[in-house]
């Protein structure tokens, strides 16, 4: 047991609180990394505002990269002083998902008020496995990926949600091959993400769908070949004009239930929904079962791009090295971990990409 920093939400809708920690040792199969970088990802500031519903006190953060600097019993493939991502992916390899290739959705649970957390005797809430917004982390080896140790913290830091949920949700979720239309609505991180992605798996004509006219610039020089207001009165009518008939498939990167009702207005015969983007859970949408049936269309969930971490982030890396996917383009601005909350203020704003924690 040791004593760290974190960032605690004690109250939801109120600014986190700098404080002192208790951090237990890793147990089997788990280990010790502390970190130098992590985002602030959408879904963090979700869990602060009280979406999903988490205990408190709590802390959150998931989009991290670091070091090893302890491993627990039964550990394989990493050592101390190992450069990794860290995700919240924690998957037990054993159950039918996790079986069949699907860790994403690994149908053993966590309860995060027994992990590693807490203070003076009281269990500290560890989010979405994770609790990265603190010093030092202890997580299982499911969730890690080693990564090259020249890589940039925080450059790396953001494969570990935003990138893999984005790339993975049109290369992998959405299985969009050769010559098929896409769009993506919402140009945030991960929506830039996406289009990167369908870009990769070969996409013939991308269309961006976002209500800010500089995400949607930006978007371009991510790799959308057209843009399209979310403003104007039918968005839907205007991307079909561009693509000539509807798309093949519409990936929904903002947590907005109003979007998700739209969303098959800009599909064409036999395409698809790809869920990615989360609302808060009281949030419900309204379809035709009949339309969508016989145009054979559908909804699809994409829970973290249905990635592999160890097979799926070395891609992602290599890509980059390569110069097939813009990663340092992506963040928007880098911050103290006391200026922490100055940073989810401006991710708020909905202007930024991705703000980046630097941890020293």
């Amino acid at each position: 047991m040791q004593t760290i920093k974190a960032a605690v939400c004690r109250e939801h809708g109120k600014p986190l609180v700098i404080e002192e920690i208790q951090l237990a040792d890793p147990k089997m199969g788990e280990l010790e990394i502390e970190i130098d970088a992590v985002a602030i990802c959408h879904s963090d500031i979700s869990f602060q505002q009280g979406g999903f519903n988490p205990a408190l006190p709590a802390v959150f953060g998931h989009e991290a990269a670091g070091r090893v600097t302890k491993l627990g019993e039964g550990v394989k493939g990493l050592e101390v002083g190992d450069s990794v991502c860290v995700t919240l992916i924690r998957a037990c390899g054993q159950c039918n998902t996790c079986g069949s290739g699907r860790p994403t959705i690994c149908e053993t649970p966590y309860d995060g008020m027994k992990g590693p957390l807490s203070k003076d005797g009281e269990p500290i809430f560890q989010a979405m496995a994770s609790g990265a917004f603190a010093e030092k982390v202890v997580v299982d080896q499911s969730q890690v990926c080693k990564i090259p140790s020249d890589m940039p913290k925080d450059v790396a830091s953001l494969i570990s949600c935003g990138v893999i949920t984005g790339v993975g949700a049109a290369a992998l979720s959405a299985d969009i091959r050769v010559g098929q239309d896409v769009v993506v609505i919402g140009a945030g991180g991960v929506g830039l993400n996406a289009i990167q992605g369908a870009v990769v798996a070969g996409a013939r004509r991308i269309v961006a769908v976002d209500m800010l006219e500089e995400k949607l610039e930006v978007a371009k020089e991510f790799g959308a070949t057209d843009v399209v207001s979310a403003a104007e009165q039918k968005p839907w009518s205007a991307v079909k004009k561009i693509l000539g008939r509807g798309a093949d498939a519409v990936l929904v990167t903002v947590g907005v239930a109003e979007v998700y009702e739209q969303a098959p207005r800009y599909l064409g015969m036999g395409g698809k929904v790809v869920m990615v983007g989360l609302p808060h859970g009281d949030k419900t949408v309204t379809f035709s079962p009949l339309a969508m049936a016989g145009q054979g269309q559908g909804y699809s969930g994409s829970m973290m791009g249905d990635v592999v971490v160890k097979r799926d982030i070395p891609w992602i890396i290599d890509l980059y090295k390569q110069g097939r996917l813009k990663l340092d383009e992506l963040i928007s601005g880098r911050y103290s971990f006391d200026q922490i909350n100055d940073a989810i203020e401006n991710t708020k704003t909905g202007a930024a990409r991705r703000n980046v924690i630097i941890m020293k």
